[in-house]
C-alpha cells in the first residue's frame, strides 16, 4: 500500500507504504507533541496511509517541518539496510525534504 503526506495545500510527497511508514515513525520518535506523535501512531498502526500535516497546529507543523529538514536524510542513510534500494529510498526521502521548501500550493 502507498502512503500520502500532504505537506501544504498542492503540495503532496507519495511513497511505498514502508517508506511512508519509516517516515511516520521518525517524527513520532521525536516530535514534542504528545497528541501529533499518538495520531501518527495510529496512522501507522492502523495502515490509513495519508497524513495532512495542516490537521496539527502551526507550531507542531512547523517542528514537524524543521525534524525533516534537520534528520531525515540523515537517518535514512545510517538506518536503511544495504539489503533495501538504499540509494533510491534516501533519494526518495530528500525529495520530501525539498518539498518542504516549497511555497503553498505549488505543484
Amino acid at each position: 500500500m502507498a502512503g500520502l503526506i500532504s505537506l501544504k495545500p498542492g503540495v503532496d510527497w507519495t511513497a511505498t507504504g514502508g517508506l511512508f511508514d519509516w517516515t511516520l515513525e521518525f517524527l513520532i520518535a521525536r516530535l514534542s507533541d504528545a497528541a501529533a506523535a499518538e495520531r501518527l501512531h495510529e496512522i501507522v498502526d492502523n495502515n490509513l496511509g495519508s497524513l495532512w500535516i495542516s490537521e496539527f497546529s502551526a507550531t507542531t507543523q512547523q517542528e514537524i517541518f524543521v525534524l525533516l529538514r534537520d534528520g531525515l536524510v540523515t537517518a535514512g542513510g545510517r538506518e536503511f539496510p544495504e539489503s533495501y534500494p538504499k540509494p533510491g529510498a534516501v533519494r526518495h526521502i530528500q525529495e520530501l525534504v525539498d518539498l518542504t521548501h516549497e511555497p503553498q500550493g505549488a505543484e
